[in-house]
């Protein structure tokens, strides 16, 4: 029973929903085919200046393409000599600076051979005298410790001499 009353209720709101949503509907306005030929036509007019003006745009665009392409050529060209400029000048300012290094070099190899030949001369000459006076190459020793030998003697016999050699440390 109670299925019964469901489904009444359910008829019964239907029934009075009908005419409420037919009466929400607007009734719609007579169109004559003249009328959708005229709109039409103002729909196509649209669409065509619409079509031009699309096309100007990409023709528009076409050409800020082309002008900012060139412009961007331009100026990696301006780029690329600029880099050519700045590597020629860092190779002028490398070159110099070796050039630089190796002209010291050379001065500092000239002046040690300067400075070192009077001192090896001198040096040679003192060498030659020492040897030439000392008589090194005797077999009996250099001419300074045979003469300390022979005062050594000599202080055996006088004693004011040995009193010299001893405050001397030589006896």
């Amino acid at each position: 029973m109670r299925l019964k009353f469901k489904i009444l209720y359910v008829v019964i709101l239907f029934q009075l929903a009908i005419p409420g949503a037919l009466l929400a509907l607007d009734p719609a306005p007579d169109i004559t085919d003249r009328e959708v030929v005229e709109k039409l036509a103002k729909i196509e007019a649209g669409q065509q200046s619409l079509n031009h003006r699309i096309s100007d745009l990409r023709s528009e665009m076409k050409s800020g393409q082309e002008a900012l392409r060139s412009e961007m050529k331009s100026g990696q060209e301006a780029l690329s000599k600029r880099l050519d400029d700045s590597n020629n000048t860092m190779l002028v300012l490398f070159g110099s600076i070796i050039t630089l290094i190796v002209a010291l070099f050379g001065y500092i190899a000239w002046d040690r051979r300067t400075m070192m030949k009077p001192v090896l001369e001198r040096v040679e000459r003192i060498e030659h005298d020492v040897a030439q006076s000392l008589d090194l190459s005797n077999i009996d020793g250099s001419k300074l410790s045979r003469v300390i030998n022979a005062m050594r003697e000599l202080a055996k016999t006088d004693e004011q001499l040995a009193t010299i050699l001893r405050s001397f440390s030589l006896l």
